[in-house]
């Protein structure tokens, strides 16, 4: 119990030095003021699977509030008022349909903390969460946000791939099934964790799952047959 407080106290010290952490805290309380919604304080020992013991409502709630990392008292999380019946996609930030791009495209909005597949027709196939590049890496000493604007997958990856830099000296972090698009920046899963807030050193991080239906059932590298060219990646601004 005494390990726990501490733990909880530090990270409470940590958000108030790091701007970015405390913007995190109060995300879902942001969104759980909205119509259609209702907030949620932590308590205690609870936990998501305490909170929301079935696999359907849990799913739904980790993804609106974009993390899946374990919760501590005193975070706010947000809960849809008709979560029994509801559907992921009802909760996309994206629009369910675009004009047709005539090819597949996925679009990151870090603003958003998320991702959207759409295929050929403009139709929204999948979305998840994402945490994308940090507003300051300490590490590097400075802002690594993922790079904005459009680029094609140029490289795919495995469950075994790995980052050849960070963490720094020597690398190694894991970034299962990894989706190359921009100098050395990927879309990939992120087995510790998405803690719903920017936090990369430039990639897009995603669920674990997520990534591997991309990286599978949706991407196309290179030299898969799409006129030598891998899918579209779009970043929007911060």
């Amino acid at each position: 119990m005494k390990l726990r407080g501490i733990c909880i106290s530090l990270f409470i010290i940590v958000s108030l030095i790091f701007p970015d952490l405390s913007a995190f805290a109060t995300y879902g309380s942001k969104l759980c003021k909205n119509e259609g919604y209702s907030c949620i304080r932590v308590k205690g020992r609870q936990s998501w699977n305490s909170l929301f013991p079935d696999v359907h409502d849990r799913g739904i709630v980790m993804r609106i509030n974009r993390m899946n990392t374990q919760l501590y008292p005193g975070l706010v999380i947000a809960v849809p008022d008709n979560l029994a019946d509801a559907d992921i996609m009802d909760f996309s930030p994206f629009p369910a349909s675009v004009p047709s791009p005539g090819e597949k495209v996925v679009i990151v909005d870090p603003n958003e903390f998320a991702w959207g597949a759409y295929d050929a027709d403009g139709t929204l196939v999948r979305w998840g969460p994402a945490s994308s590049g940090a507003n300051f890496c300490r590490d590097i000493d400075r802002e690594c946000h993922t790079h904005n604007g459009s680029f094609r997958i140029y490289s795919l990856g495995s469950s075994d791939c790995f980052s050849k830099k960070f963490p720094l000296p020597e690398g190694g972090a894991p970034m299962p099934y990894c989706m190359y698009f921009e100098n050395g920046q990927a879309l990939h899963g992120e087995p510790n964790g998405l803690p719903g807030h920017n936090a990369s050193h430039g990639c897009v991080r995603m669920y674990v799952n997520d990534a591997e239906w991309m990286r599978y059932d949706f991407i196309e590298g290179p030299n898969s047959g799409n006129n030598y060219r891998g899918t579209r990646v779009i970043v929007k601004g911060y």
